[in-house]
């Protein structure tokens, strides 16, 4: 699909269309309320488009050879994510990793070391 760029009024929403895999899955997962959680790997960017609201450049987009298919993604001007599911938008936001922890490298040792130091790591030098 190309890029869709069609000013109409109102804002500016990005479009990140859901690639054909996850759409997949996507299309089978069991409907859930609440905020969607998505991630940018499963996602196009393909253009903007302006609209009042997510329906209306549901509208606007509908009648273009790019028409928003459940799974695709509509960006706001803040943000904000709204997601196009079969029974209309919802919002959504992307996943985030949550950080690694940061391995403990061993208990510092009350014991003087021959280094001079309670903590050394092998991973240096």
């Amino acid at each position: 699909m190309r890029n869709v760029r069609v000013h109409y009024y109102g804002m500016i929403f990005r479009i990140h269309r859901m690639k054909d895999a996850p759409r997949e899955s996507f299309r089978w997962a069991a409907h859930t309320g609440g905020v969607a959680i998505v991630k940018p790997k499963d996602y196009d960017a393909a253009g903007e488009v302006e609209a009042a609201t997510p329906y209306a450049a549901w509208q606007t987009l509908r009648q273009t050879e790019g028409p928003l298919l459940a799974g695709d993604v509509l960006e706001d001007n803040s943000g904000t994510l709204f997601i196009a599911k079969y029974i209309g938008f919802e919002k959504a936001q992307w996943w985030v990793p949550e950080p690694k922890p940061v391995p403990q490298s061993g208990v510092a040792s009350t014991q003087p070391s021959d280094h001079g130091a309670a903590l050394a790591s092998p991973h240096f030098g």
